[in-house]
């Protein structure tokens, strides 16, 4: 019988901190496709979605960072942090003051993940779990999505939905290491911050940028 999430996360990641927030602790995998095989082999099922969870990807980072740098972005806000993998926006939002903070993810691992992030961190924030693209826009002042822009469809999808959000009245943010897909002419450039990335991604380091939509 598989492991219960948090179970399985415990023992397959570490206690680490991300090279641009050593302000952070999350629950790291030393290797992401190692981990995606684990999770495959454990479950007995192929074709699983990689576990983002496990990784403290560049865009996530820049966010992160800035939020720390920048806490009145979100102090005394509510925040939705959009496919938040591992938690690592949604737990820097919460350590720069915001009022409340909400992370979607639509992996049962990642939540579980986010979880343990969140009690390493003595932060307290809340999850919905599933796909938020086609539903109503969230009541969130700032809106925070990390690392969306890595495949067309994903882009296709997410960008009406930012745009919503934003029409709406909410604040939206974007960390994006210079994925082929970000519509840069429908954003405005805040930061640039070079991260150190994890192995996969085939450099050390990418420069990543937090976008706003204007």
């Amino acid at each position: 019988m598989p492991a219960a999430p948090a179970d399985f996360i415990r023992a397959h990641t570490r206690l680490d901190v991300p090279p641009c927030v050593p302000e952070i602790r999350l629950h790291l995998a030393d290797d992401v496709v190692a981990l995606w095989e684990q999770t495959e082999a454990e479950l007995r099922r192929s074709g699983l979605p990689p576990p983002f969870w496990g990784a403290a990807w560049a865009g996530g980072q820049a966010l992160a960072r800035y939020l720390l740098d920048s806490p009145e972005t979100v102090r005394g806000r509510t925040v939705f942090d959009f496919a938040s993998g591992c938690g690592l926006a949604a737990i820097a939002a919460a350590k720069a003051g915001a009022a409340s903070v909400t992370a979607n993810e639509i992996d049962e691992y990642a939540i579980a993940a986010i979880g343990l992030n969140t009690a390493a961190n003595d932060v307290t924030l809340s999850c919905v779990h599933g796909d938020v693209l086609d539903r109503d826009p969230p009541d969130a002042a700032v809106v925070l999505a990390g690392d969306i822009c890595y495949d067309k469809a994903m882009v296709d999808r997410v960008l009406p939905f930012l745009e919503r959000l934003r029409e709406r009245g909410s604040e939206v943010f974007v960390g994006d290491p210079g994925r082929a897909y970000l519509p840069k002419d429908r954003f405005e450039a805040l930061a640039v911050y070079d991260v150190p990335v994890p192995e996969m991604e085939g450099v050390e380091v990418r420069r990543t940028t937090v976008w706003r939509v204007p």
